[in-house]
C-alpha cells in the first residue's frame, strides 16, 4: 500500500551531490561580467603600463650599455635588484590602477546580488556561505594576481633572459617568494576591502565611489594629521602607505616611514577582520536554512 502523506510540504529524503568546486561558476560569471563592460577593458589594459615600463628598464640595464653614460645617477637607476622590484610593486601608480580595475570590475559583486535579491537563490542551492564568499573573492584574486604576481614573475624571467645567465637568481633566490608573498597580501587585502564596501550598498555606482573615496581620503587624512602632529605614525591612517610599508618589509628594503612594519600589518589585518565580520552578518541575514 502506498504511503499516504498529509498535504503540505515534505522534505526530500535524497542526498545532495557535492561538487568539487561549487564556487567556480560564481567566479567564472564574475570575471565574464567584468569583461563585458567596455570601460573596464580599457582600464584593465592600461593597468599593465607600469609592468611594461619596468620591463623596458630591464632591457636598458642589460642591453644598452652606452646609454648609461648619458644618464645621471645611472647606478641607482639601472642597478636591478630587490629594490627595483619593490619599487614596481609599491609605487603609487600600480596600487591606484589596482583600485581602478577593482572599482570598475568588482564593485557589484555583492551589491548587485543584494539589489536583485539574488542571495536567496544562491543559498537555495547546495551552496554554503563559504562557497559564495570564496567565489566572489576569487574574482578579485584573479584580477589582483594577474596585475601583480604574473608581471612580477615575468620580469624575473626576462631579467634572466636579458642577462643570459642565472646569476641574478642565484644572488636573490628568495625574490620570487617575496613577489608571491606580497602579491598574496595585496590579493587578500583587496578582496576583503572591495567585498566589504560592495556589501554596504545596493547601488554598484555608489560602491565605486566608496572604493575610490576611502582609498583617496585615507591619503588625504594622513597628510592632514601628519601636518598637525608631525609624526610618521599618522601614515597608519593611509591605505596605500600601509601597503607600501608592508611591501618594503617583504622585499627587505628600507621602510618609507619610520614606523615598525608590524603596525602596518596589524592595520591591514584589522580591516580584513572588520570586513569578515560585516560580510558574515550581511550574508547570514539572508541565508536559506535547508
Amino acid at each position: 500500500m502506498a504511503t499516504v502523506r498529509e498535504k503540505g510540504y515534505s522534505h526530500w529524503d535524497g542526498k545532495l551531490g557535492e561538487r568539487r568546486f561549487p564556487w567556480w561558476p560564481i567566479t567564472r560569471t564574475g570575471i565574464q561580467l567584468a569583461f563585458r563592460k567596455k570601460r573596464f577593458k580599457f582600464v584593465f589594459a592600461g593597468a599593465f603600463v607600469p609592468a611594461f615600463v619596468f620591463l623596458v628598464g630591464l632591457y636598458v640595464s642589460e642591453r644598452l650599455e652606452d646609454f648609461k653614460s648619458f644618464v645621471r645617477e645611472s647606478d641607482r637607476l639601472l642597478n636591478i635588484g630587490p629594490k627595483y622590484f619593490s619599487a614596481y610593486f609599491t609605487n603609487d601608480s600600480l596600487l591606484f590602477l589596482i583600485v581602478l580595475v577593482l572599482a570598475f570590475g568588482a564593485a557589484g559583486l555583492i551589491a548587485d546580488d543584494i539589489k536583485h535579491s539574488s542571495l536567496q537563490l544562491y543559498f537555495s542551492r547546495p551552496l554554503s556561505k563559504t562557497d559564495y564568499l570564496l567565489g566572489k573573492m576569487s574574482v578579485i584574486f584573479f584580477f589582483v594576481l594577474i596585475l601583480t604576481a604574473l608581471p612580477g614573475l615575468v620580469l624575473v624571467i626576462f631579467k634572466l633572459i636579458f642577462a643570459g645567465s642565472f646569476k641574478f637568481f642565484l644572488d636573490y633566490p628568495w625574490l620570487p617568494l617575496s613577489i608571491l608573498g606580497y602579491s598574496a597580501l595585496l590579493t587578500v587585502f583587496f578582496a576583503f576591502y572591495v567585498l566589504l564596501l560592495s556589501a554596504l550598498s545596493k547601488n554598484a555606482r555608489y560602491v565605486i565611489v566608496l572604493i575610490f573615496g576611502i582609498y583617496i581620503f585615507s591619503n588625504v587624512l594622513y597628510g592632514i594629521l601628519n601636518s598637525i602632529f608631525r609624526t610618521p605614525y599618522m601614515a597608519l591612517f593611509s591605505v596605500s602607505a600601509n601597503l607600501q610599508q608592508a611591501g618594503a618589509f617583504i622585499f627587505g628594503q628600507k621602510l618609507p616611514q619610520a614606523v615598525p612594519a608590524g603596525w602596518s600589518f596589524l592595520v591591514l589585518a584589522g580591516i580584513c577582520v572588520l570586513a569578515a565580520v560585516v560580510l558574515n552578518r550581511k550574508i547570514r541575514s539572508v541565508e536559506v536554512i535547508k
